[in-house]
């Protein structure tokens, strides 16, 4: 099977885009992994395939792979990526996308030429439809790790995050922390990692273990999440610039119940073929 792509990224967060409405494109976990293999096929943090949609009221449906093969709900950085590329594809001429996930509708605003903003609904914070296992709603919660308690926040953006504030996020435990939060059995579904240091009322910096795939340059969703948790608590004004290592984004929420927007570049880095 030939298969068209392209390689684009959102601050570093890397993806191989296929188009799976104009070629016949039969994914498979090990074709999956192929690709996104940095020694073998193209490489990338997630590979991304935008179909037909299957409900009238949407322009498109894209699912979202991680590298490991695993197919997850969401990517903010994903669907960032995903407004450009079926513009660039011409599948669509249109700026604002209404594009159905895993994790529901998103709506997506093309800003200009390789700026996009996305809205991502309000975000979930009941522990079951996290999901995380906790007896009550809490903006924290603590969580035991090799008998070491941390106080982490609990929020989905469509995808599960578990986030936690830290003094200096380059001296961050993100390897050591990362895979064992990952996998914790209170997070029955695994989840992303985020650590996050608050700069001002308006600035943070992020780092962020991503499920399925390690530690990424950049995450939409958790720095998403990372900004709720932080005004959850009281930390920080309703829009925030978040430094990530790939770049920033302005992340805006003005509290529950309320939508959380995200708004970042994005690029082309190529287009090629690979037979899979």
């Amino acid at each position: 099977m030939r298969v068209k792509f392209s390689k684009m990224h959102g601050l570093g967060n890397d993806f191989v885009m296929l188009d799976g409405i104009s070629q016949k494109i039969k994914l498979t976990p090990e074709k999956i992994r192929r690709l996104a293999d940095r020694c073998l096929g193209v490489g990338c943090d997630q590979v991304l395939l935008v179909e037909s949609p299957r409900t009238p009221e949407a322009d498109f449906r894209y699912r979202i792979f991680n590298a490991d093969g695993s197919e997850v709900e969401n990517c903010g950085n994903g669907a960032r990526c995903f407004a450009r590329f079926v513009r660039e594809r011409r599948l669509t001429g249109k700026k604002r996308l209404r594009v159905e996930t895993a994790a529901g509708i998103l709506l997506l605003k093309v800003l200009d030429s390789d700026r996009v903003s996305v809205d991502l609904g309000a975000p979930v914070l009941e522990p079951e439809q996290i999901p995380f296992s906790a007896d009550r709603r809490a903006d924290s919660y603590p969580l035991e790790i090799n008998h070491e308690t941390f106080t982490i926040g609990a929020v989905s953006m469509g995808n599960p995050h578990a986030v936690l504030l830290v003094e200096d996020v380059t001296e961050a435990p993100v390897d050591r922390l990362g895979p064992l939060l990952e996998c914790h059995p209170r997070f029955p579904q695994k989840v992303n990692v985020g650590f996050l240091q608050i700069d001002s009322r308006d600035e943070a910096q992020l780092r962020v273990f991503e499920r399925g795939v390690g530690e990424t340059r950049a995450c939409g969703t958790g720095a998403c999440a990372a900004m709720v948790y932080a005004h959850l608590r009281g930390l920080v004004n309703d829009e925030v610039r978040i430094q990530l290592p790939g770049g920033a984004l302005t992340i805006h929420w003005s509290g529950p119940g309320q939508p959380v927007t995200m708004s970042g570049p994005t690029t082309t880095v190529f287009h090629g073929q690979i037979i899979l």
